[in-house]
């Protein structure tokens, strides 16, 4: 399942560009994964949404040959077309600045796949978000999320190892596979075909904590606490209809 990341790691140049980019729990992994659950070709039109570095990217555009919208919040548009140049993929992905909750700036139907990878829990997690993504990508096609989750719903009663590092984000974002389910059935228009935890969680996770990113430090500390417990990572596939 994962021969692309896999090969990739193994080049200590490339480790240093994954350590420098990741943004979370290995993003390219974790995309190779969700990947391997759809159908990507070349001639395909992707929206890589909440893209983050671009490790998704290079994943969609490096194994699959396809053409990617990279859209971020985050990082400028600026920043990840020089990360592409260096790495020889700029001439098959758009990067673009996008606030997903303000809406986005594409033609409807435009898009065969909608992807992303840690990242649609900072913004999706309302009963409106689906609904307004679902139109930009053209019947037959599919919505592809994976996110980082929780095994059950904490709601009031926190794990008490858990409590140092629980704040309103992650009270907001992280939630359980049954819980994602449960919201994405609420949106027309769409057929949810596949709902299920990701076997690389641990080792995504395990990657990220190998970074540069100045909230590894802390990540490292409630990932000691955490044991394997409580935190998965999520993937749910949709089918507009």
């Amino acid at each position: 399942m994962f021969t692309f990341t896999n090969q990739f790691n193994s080049n200590q140049n490339n480790m240093e560009f994954l350590k420098a980019a990741m943004m979370g729990p290995n993003a390219m992994r974790v995309a190779e994964e969700l990947a391997s659950y759809l159908t990507i070709n070349e001639n395909m039109r992707i929206l890589d949404l909440g893209c983050g570095c671009g490790l998704s990217t290079l994943l969609l555009t490096q194994k699959y040959g396809a053409k990617v919208f990279a859209a971020d919040l985050w990082i400028s548009p600026t920043e990840n077309y020089e990360r592409f140049q260096a790495i020889g993929i700029d001439d098959k992905v758009v990067p673009i600045s996008v606030d997903a909750t303000k809406g986005l700036p594409f033609a409807n139907r435009y898009f065969d796949l909608l992807f992303s990878v840690d990242a649609y829990h900072y913004f999706g997690d309302t009963v409106q978000m689906l609904p307004s993504l679902i139109p930009f990508v053209k019947k037959g096609g599919y919505i592809a999320v994976a996110i980082p989750g929780l095994t059950y719903e904490f709601g009031k009663n926190v794990p008490e190892e858990m409590q140092p590092f629980w704040n309103s984000e992650i009270e907001r974002t992280l939630h359980s596979l049954a819980w994602w389910k449960d919201l994405w059935n609420k949106a027309e228009g769409i057929e949810l075909v596949d709902s299920r935890e990701m076997s690389c969680c641990s080792q995504a996770w395990k990657e990220w904590l190998t970074a540069y990113h100045p909230i590894v430090a802390e990540d490292i500390k409630m990932m000691k606490a955490e044991g394997g417990k409580y935190f998965n990572l999520i993937q749910l596939i949709a089918k507009v209809i």
